[in-house]
């Protein structure tokens, strides 16, 4: 959760308030809707006269533990008890399973329908049997895109398309043009990001608005950074991740879809 109201602060005294607002809980039963109506109104009214630098509050939910609730901030999650007195940021982990429940709900938040995206103004490529689909979202000036297309290359039996946002000044829009423009976009992507091989200059005329289209795709879905990754069963990655992290992620939506 990368938003410029992180807090650097929290650690164990925010654990020590969810350990305790719990154990005073626990024997609570959930609030019916009314009251988390109530709660709602309260926890927005609370956090706006409170935070005014904070973003409007989109929803207020439940959570597992009694007394605490979720306080959503576009795809941003934070925790709070019922008055607002109190907003914890952290993650919210199942220790039966493991699991991060905040996790869960972000990626929830965040997926991306794989069938909606504009698959004609990507750049393709197939390596082996193409079977499995990702979707990357990068920008030709980005150096963590570069890391990660190195390590792409270590994933087999994927078809890869590559969505270009010139995100990064006007440097990424004549890049970005160049690539796509070129005879071969993908062989000038490749050239550029893995061996540092400059596009040819665009001559003539082009048809670039497949790039104006990404960026306005990537608006839309708050694709804000890059490269930021989709998988097939809509799964959202922001950041560059290894190899080995793309094929668990590959597995795990291709375990999804069938």
């Amino acid at each position: 959760m990368n938003r410029t109201f992180r807090w650097a602060a929290l650690g164990l005294a925010l654990t020590t308030a969810v350990v305790a607002l719990a154990q005073t809980q626990a024997r609570k039963p959930a609030p019916p809707a009314d009251d988390l109506r109530a709660v709602d109104i309260a926890l927005r009214r609370a956090i706006a006269e409170r935070l005014p630098q904070f973003p409007p509050v989109d929803e207020v939910r439940t959570t597992p533990i009694p007394g605490l609730y979720e306080v959503r901030f576009g795809t941003e999650i934070r925790y709070s008890d019922a008055k607002g007195e109190y907003l914890i940021e952290g993650d919210m982990v199942d220790l039966k399973t493991r699991r991060s429940l905040t996790q869960a709900r972000v990626e929830k938040l965040t997926a991306v329908d794989f069938n909606a995206l504009p698959l004609a103004d990507a750049l393709v490529t197939k390596r082996g049997t193409g079977a499995r689909r990702l979707a990357v979202f990068e920008d030709p000036n980005c150096g963590y895109c570069k890391q990660f297309e190195r390590g792409l290359t270590d994933v087999k039996d994927v078809t890869i398309y590559t969505f270009l946002i010139p995100i990064l000044g006007p440097s990424s829009q004549e890049r970005s043009r160049a690539i796509w423009c070129s005879k071969n976009p993908q062989a000038a992507w490749q050239d550029w990001m893995l061996r540092s091989i400059p596009p040819p200059t665009v001559e003539g005329n082009c048809d670039d608005g497949a790039l104006a289209r990404n960026l306005a795709f990537s608006r839309k879905h708050q694709i804000n950074g890059t490269p930021a990754l989709v998988f097939q069963d809509g799964t959202r990655i922001p950041g560059a991740i290894g190899p080995d992290q793309i094929e668990e992620r590959l597995k795990r939506a291709a375990d999804k879809m069938s």
